[in-house]
């Protein structure tokens, strides 16, 4: 059976002892010290808990991307409603266009006056034209506002892949910090 400790440690042959590490990280001469063992267990706590920090952060970006895709969809369904009242608000103003205009054309008729010519057509039409063109304002608010909150959900699902690429990076950067820890911590325990 060979046991190599330390950097300098020799294997026992038949013809020879076998020679202890001078160096290392259990200590000179092959000796167990405090100070080696309490720095190993250092430079280990020290990654282990460089990689609990890139964990905790990139869960905390993970819980960030999953609230902002919750935002996106919230935004795709305020969309949604905007669409449905702009839809309830253009046929209740259509409505009560049709009813001002019959309401106008009675009291034209009522009067005797003649609708097809002069003065009653053009307050006929004058109507109309404002009627539809609330009907196309009131639309187009619509669409505006819609498509607002269309934007800024598809700027929350955007905002969402920028915070799942940032955990990885996250969990990246932990694990090289802790082999950088690793390396350069026991590098120097074994230093002579």
């Amino acid at each position: 059976m060979e046991l190599f400790v330390g950097a300098a440690a020799i294997a026992a042959t038949a013809t020879t002892a076998a020679v202890p590490a001078t160096a290392g990280l259990i200590g000179a001469g092959g000796v167990v010290t405090a100070g080696g063992v309490a720095g190993a267990v250092g430079v280990t706590t020290a990654a282990v808990g460089g990689i609990a920090a890139a964990s905790g952060a990139s869960q905390q970006a993970q819980s960030q991307a999953a609230m902002s895709e919750f935002n996106a969809k919230m935004q795709e369904r305020e969309a949604q409603q905007i669409e449905q009242q702009t839809l309830f608000r253009q046929q209740r103003q259509a409505k009560e266009s049709e009813r001002i205009r019959s309401a106008l054309q009675a009291d034209i008729g009522g009067a005797g006056i003649d609708m097809g010519s002069g003065t009653p057509l053009l307050i006929q039409s004058t109507q109309a034209e404002e009627s539809e063109l609330d009907n196309l304002l009131i639309g187009a608010q619509g669409r505006n506002a819609a498509s607002r909150a269309r934007s800024q959900g598809a700027l929350d699902t955007m905002q969402a892949g920028v915070y799942r690429q940032r955990g990885r990076n996250y969990r990246t950067v932990g694990r090289i910090d802790a082999a950088t820890t690793l390396l350069q911590g026991f590098g120097e325990l074994t230093k002579p």
